[in-house]
């Protein structure tokens, strides 16, 4: 007959699981945020709360002890914070990273039977009952005394012997009894020495990244400094930059951001409106880097010295700006490199190199790194002493050019490399491509990351994007930059020249997103005219000749950036984006949100008209409960925009935006409202 079950080949004592293990019934099922399951850490701000929870659970109905586990990535021992139980088996706890750097964490649970035996203690009524479960108690309190010292261990001791002999006496009252056992003074001696014999640890130590405050909020200014010359037609300098400094900086900017400083290639130079043909005056692109003069880590000669960009530097300090370069590995035909390391770069067949190509676009002025090259550790360890060179002239932000054409593990690697002797620094991903490798970028370490706001411009897609942006999971390690244009790119909506559409997409860049940019003078100035219909191309862009710049034009939208910045500066609610949160409004033409700073002291609401012709209405839900005010009572809501200042009431609330004015709304939420006791005649 045949067998319908094979018989065991091992004996089934051989397959028990280790004694340990048996007794470890706390479960640890998932710790969060965790970023790939702890693949790539979690970012967040040197200080700031780091808010941890874990989902823990147990057989039975034994009470659960959790802690958070977290130390810094050179010490092995670990501080802990007690987690507390929310909802559906879930914990809660936060801690506070000190300093800069890469910390662990992780959490552990057991259960913990003093914890039990008092829980079912306070439920207990029956005296034999109570009697029984104190002399149990009075184990659990001598067993803690055990693992104690000094002072607790003789408190514990001597409560432990109180407990049992109460109990034994007949002539005990139950509530003196519980009393004694349901001590919380005592209690919390106890739960200083736990037992914690069978304690659970989660899996994985989860990383985290703790970087300066400006990764997380940074307003950028982007100039060419070979522009900011006086003279139409002269080649701008530093010396030239040094005085436009106060400028940006009265504009509210703290990040000022160059395009490559280094000497530009003269072979297959480019023309005006990337002209295939140059002329011998054209200046040719920034990002076609190297020449005779060097490469990567030299300056153009046309812009100064060594020296002058140390003084620049200084003086940007001094105004309270930081200044940003650009990354860009690649190089022209005429790079030191090409002729050096030709084993860098990829050889066609017909002996030249392989220029940088997107078909049908051609970039024959810049030869990309080949980064499958035999000499790929050369090539890395080259790249990143760029980078060293320019922390050692003093910078400390780098804007990095397509890092999505350059190998990933190159990037994890490098950043990796730079952040353990300089945590301090940042780097902005300049990567507009598919979401998933935007989204790589941004774990391999990058700190900030361009998005898709320049083409996001209707009520859905904007509140749809912001809210991917703004919320878990990428939030917790992609930190969104905005940028309204770029010299790469003027969208379609710029091309009219309307204020009204620049006002608004500024205020939607500096209030949806705690980080944002612009590209300038060509946006207080509004340059709109693109190279040729259907394009998001500039018309006579810098990317390719020297401009000459009009600052005292009267139309220049310098005033109104400066205080939508200085908005930004004195309400911490836009200095982050977890908080923001989209209201209802009923006019798909009016965008409306809000944001909370940490502390919940400060609530922003921006309502802002999407329609630059027209003037537009509707009804805003705004809860007066969401920002801590009851909700029968009067409140303020002060534009800071404008200046005026409305009284709400209710839920509902009347909004009319002129875009001729000012398209937007940025209120701050005044919670008391004044009434005639403020008045200085009240008696």
């Amino acid at each position: 007959m045949k067998k319908l079950f094979a018989t065991p080949q091992t004996p089934a004592a051989s397959r028990m699981p280790e004694m340990s293990d048996g007794n470890r019934r706390a479960v640890v099922d998932a710790v969060l945020p965790a970023v790939d399951n702890g693949r790539f850490p979690v970012k967040c701000i040197v200080g700031e709360m780091v808010r941890v929870k874990a989902h823990c659970f147990t057989d039975g109905h034994d009470v659960l002890r959790v802690v958070l586990c977290w130390r810094p990535h050179d010490k092995t021992e670990f501080r802990e914070v007690p987690m507390k139980p929310l909802v559906n088996d879930v914990w809660e706890a936060a801690f506070s990273p000190p300093a800069l750097g890469r910390y662990f964490y992780t959490v552990v649970a057991w259960v913990d039977p003093f914890e039990s035996w008092r829980s079912e203690m306070a439920r207990r009524v029956d005296a034999d009952d109570v009697r029984i479960a104190s002399q149990v108690g009075a184990l659990e309190v001598a067993a803690a005394a055990e693992r104690a010292e000094g002072a607790d261990r003789q408190a514990l001791a001597r409560w432990a012997t109180e407990l049992d002999a109460v109990a034994a006496h007949p002539a005990t009252e139950v509530s003196t009894l519980k009393a004694l056992a349901l001590d919380e003074e005592l209690a919390m001696l106890a739960r200083r020495h736990p037992d914690r014999r069978h304690q659970v640890r989660y899996a994985v130590e989860l990383p985290l990244e703790a970087e300066r405050e400006r990764a997380r909020f940074s307003t950028w200014y982007e100039l060419f400094p070979r522009s900011a010359g006086t003279t139409p037609g002269v080649h701008g300098t530093f010396k030239d930059v040094e005085a436009r400094l106060p400028a940006i900086a009265a504009m509210g900017f703290d990040v000022l951001y160059f395009p490559p400083i280094h000497p530009i290639g003269r072979v297959q130079r480019k023309g005006p409106n990337n002209a295939l043909v140059s002329g011998p005056d054209d200046v040719g692109s920034p990002w076609a880097i190297g020449a005779a003069e060097g490469g990567h880590k030299s300056i153009l000669p046309a812009l100064g010295t060594a020296e002058d960009f140390r003084h620049l530097y200084a003086q940007a300090t001094a105004h309270g700006l930081e200044i940003a370069l650009d990354i860009a590995f690649q190089c022209a035909p005429d790079h030191p490199y090409v002729k050096s390391h030709p084993d860098w770069f990829r050889w066609r067949p017909d002996g030249s190199v392989q220029y940088a190509e997107n078909p049908p676009k051609k970039y024959q002025d810049i030869y990309p790194f080949n980064f499958e090259s035999e000499d790929w550790r050369g090539l890395w360890v080259e790249l990143r002493s760029v980078i060293e060179h320019w922390i050692g002239e003093g910078v400390r932000i780098f804007r990095v050019d397509n890092p999505h054409t350059k190998a990933f593990p190159f990037w994890e690697w490098a950043i990796g490399e730079i952040r353990r002797e300089h945590p301090e620094v940042i780097f902005l991903a300049e990567a507009f491509t598919r979401p998933k490798v935007m989204h790589r970028l941004a774990k391999l370490g990058f700190s900030q990351s361009y998005t898709y706001f320049t083409w996001r411009n209707t009520k859905q897609e904007l509140t749809e994007y912001f809210t991917e942006l703004s919320t878990a999971p990428g939030v917790d390690y992609f930190r969104p930059n905005v940028w309204p244009n770029t010299p790469d790119i003027l969208h379609e909506q710029l091309q009219g020249g309307e204020p009204s559409v620049y006002m608004a997409r500024l205020v939607l860049a500096a209030t949806l997103s705690a980080n944002y940019g612009i590209y300038g003078p060509a946006f207080e100035l509004r340059e709109h005219l693109p190279r040729s219909p259907g394009s998001e191309e500039y018309l006579d862009s810098e990317k390719y000749q020297l401009r000459h710049w009009n600052h005292d034009d009267p139309g220049s939208l310098a005033p109104f950036i400066a205080r939508v910045n200085r908005i930004r500066r004195e309400n911490p609610a836009l200095q982050w984006d977890r908080s923001l949160r989209f209201l209802q409004i009923d006019n798909d033409q009016l965008l409306a949100y809000a944001k909370v700073s940490e502390s919940g002291d400060n609530v922003i609401v921006t309502v802002v008209n999407l329609d630059p012709h027209n003037v537009q209405s509707g009804w805003l839900q705004f809860d007066p409960q969401s920002a801590g005010i009851d909700s029968s009572r009067a409140f303020q809501m002060h534009d800071l925009l404008s200046g005026q200042r409305f009284t709400w009431q209710g839920g509902w609330h009347y909004i009319r935006l002129d875009p001729h004015s000012v398209p937007a709304h940025i209120f701050v939420v005044r919670r008391r409202h004044g009434d005639e006791r403020d008045f200085d005649y009240f008696l």
